[in-house]
């Protein structure tokens, strides 16, 4: 395969067991603060987004999770790197088909746009890259890469539109950078 692609390691995802302790850990200890919380999907268990920077809605998940995730289990236990374009994520996809792994889930979560696959031993993977909004988290949806980028992102603003939170993401950022000042102070 010739080409790159550049990623940057961007969240860790956490399956844990004993969520309000780790929860207390990582705001009171590391002096994380939490993002959004909620469930997901039926069958997942509450997630807890959190983080340190107003320029990542999230620098780490919590799962909680009773029982240690299967192996290829890739939203409660992944690595996640940050691309620059949907291109990328086409691109992304193709490689996998050619390899014959057919892992590959295309996710919309609103504030960004995700490739979650495995790895050859099915350690859990992500490529994403921003979108231009943010909406609260939890949220997942599909995400149809056949579309042009433009149709991907009128599509994502139509179905996000009027879920809570939703704003532009630059707004999110202020809003958060103001809250850490504040947290700070």
């Amino acid at each position: 395969m010739s080409g790159s692609l550049s990623l940057r390691l961007a969240h860790a995802t956490l399956a844990v067991r004993d969520l309000d302790r780790m929860v207390a850990f990582y705001t009171e200890v590391l002096g994380f603060h939490v993002t959004n919380r909620g469930e997901p999907v039926p069958g997942m268990g509450e997630m807890v987004f959190m983080s340190q920077t107003p320029d990542e809605h999230h620098q780490l998940v919590l799962v909680h999770t009773a029982e240690p995730a299967p192996r290829a289990f890739m939203m409660a236990d992944h690595l996640a790197f940050r691309t620059g374009s949907l291109d990328d994520l086409r691109a992304l996809t193709a490689r996998l088909a050619a390899d014959d792994n057919g892992s590959a889930i295309p996710i919309s979560h609103g504030n960004a746009w995700s490739v979650y696959f495995t790895d050859p031993e099915g350690n859990g993977l992500e490529c994403f890259l921003d979108t231009p909004f943010h909406v609260a988290q939890p949220y997942a949806d599909g995400l149809d890469l056949s579309l042009s980028d433009a149709e991907i992102e009128a599509t994502t603003r139509a179905k996000i539109e009027s879920l809570p939170e939703f704003q532009p993401f630059p707004q999110w950022r202020a809003d958060m950078a103001a809250r850490l000042d504040g947290a700070q102070g």
